[in-house]
């Protein structure tokens, strides 16, 4: 059994349904100790739901040299009913050359193969002409206000400078290395209360019906082009998610209409404009509303540079494979390490099976995607000697 496969079976036993961590970063940090990393511990939120955060660092001897950060997430989504598992999703398990198990791609593998991959660059370089750290979370899979953001708030605080990151978060396709993400879109949510009068369905003239009134507002805004997006990002998407009216009976005109939504929206498109553009279209029509919004994160790209040519050429150099550059998807906690830190990819294995029932990996990636990690270790160490970056 490889080292690398042995530490995912390890995690994967760890049932950490978020936001538990069962123990996952104490797993971690006992391999990340005798490499003489600083570890320290940022458990943050309530004492029925705490959330476990580790930042870890070993500094290089340079105290100019530049960092590398390895970000990720210990915590997994609930598993589904177990009856419709074929083996117990915490107990690791090899059927037809996969692994399966909850996490087994999103991210307990990339867990694993940085640390081995970290053990074995620190065995052949003692002393490396760049700083590495880990900056681990088990708040991604749920709210995500306890976690990742906290520690970025406290290394912003202390001035901690950070140069590049790689988030294991699972962005592969078809093949591993065959996609790697170099940005995300931001997310803006709003829970709108549109205002009529509740009357008798029999007597409209004195009753306003408010799902009538906001039609019209709603075909509006469905067939607006918000913006053309750009060369790294698709067109700003606005999408309604729920909308519920009505008090159970058919003969009374609602009182008031619920709607829920979102916007994916790229670099071309400020949360602001966003926001004033939507609330003219409802005042246009007349709307009496209330309405809440919820900025869950802002779009970053990073654009070519010296991390992603490092990252490309070891995925090249391991598979044969140049990945495609994809902005698209959900969010990731990139989204707040991407606030203090100028180059923030995300790389890791194929995603066709996560969050899903059988949740499984494919064991031949396990230990190509440590080898890349490699590969991304020795490449940054080589070119910062020559160049003298650090």
């Amino acid at each position: 059994m490889s080292q690398t496969l042995d530490l995912v079976e390890q995690l994967i036993a760890c049932p950490s349904v978020t936001p538990q961590d069962a123990q996952c970063l104490s797993l971690i940090e006992q391999r990340l100790i005798p490499l003489g990393f600083e570890c320290e511990r940022m458990d943050q939120g309530p004492a029925n739901a705490v959330v476990s955060n580790l930042w870890a660092i070993k500094r290089s001897a340079n105290p100019h040299a530049k960092t590398l950060v390895f970000a990720g997430h210990t915590d997994v989504v609930p598993t589904g009913p177990l009856d419709q598992w074929s083996s117990d999703p915490f107990t690791p398990t090899h059927r037809d050359g996969k692994l399966f198990g909850r996490g087994a791609s999103d991210m307990k593998t990339s867990l694993a193969a940085m640390v081995v991959a970290t053990e074995h660059f620190f065995n052949l370089h003692k002393h490396a002409s760049f700083s590495v750290a880990f900056l681990l979370t088990s708040d991604e899979e749920g709210p995500s206000v306890d976690g990742t953001v906290k520690v970025v708030e406290a290394l912003k605080a202390r001035g901690e400078p950070l140069h590049w990151c790689i988030v294991g978060e699972p962005t592969s396709v078809h093949r591993i290395g065959d996609m790697v993400k170099n940005g995300r879109r931001g997310t803006l949510s709003g829970k709108l209360l549109v205002k009529g009068i509740q009357g008798h369905i029999a007597y409209p003239q004195l009753a306003r019906n408010p799902v009538h009134q906001f039609a019209p507002a709603l075909t509006e805004l469905t067939a607006i082009e918000w913006d053309k997006g750009n060369a790294y990002f698709q067109p700003t998407s606005w999408q309604l998610s729920n909308i519920h009216a009505g008090t159970g009976a058919n003969n009374v005109i609602p009182g008031e209409v619920n709607v829920q939504f979102n916007f994916r929206f790229s670099t071309e498109s400020t949360p602001e404009q966003l926001i004033s553009r939507f609330e003219e279209v409802l005042h246009r029509h007349l709307l009496e509303f209330d309405i809440k919004w919820t900025l869950g994160g802002l779009p970053f790209i990073t654009t070519p540079g010296e991390l992603l040519a490092v990252v490309q050429s070891a995925i090249a150099h391991c598979t044969g494979i140049h990945p495609e550059l994809s902005t698209t998807g959900g969010t990731s906690d990139a989204r707040f390490i991407a606030q203090i830190c100028p180059q923030v990819i995300e790389f890791g294995p194929p995603n066709d099976s996560i969050h899903q029932i059988n949740e499984y990996v494919r064991l031949n990636d396990i230990d190509t995607l440590k080898n890349i990690y490699c590969d991304i270790l020795e490449r940054l160490q080589h070119d910062s000697i020559i160049t003298g970056r650090s």
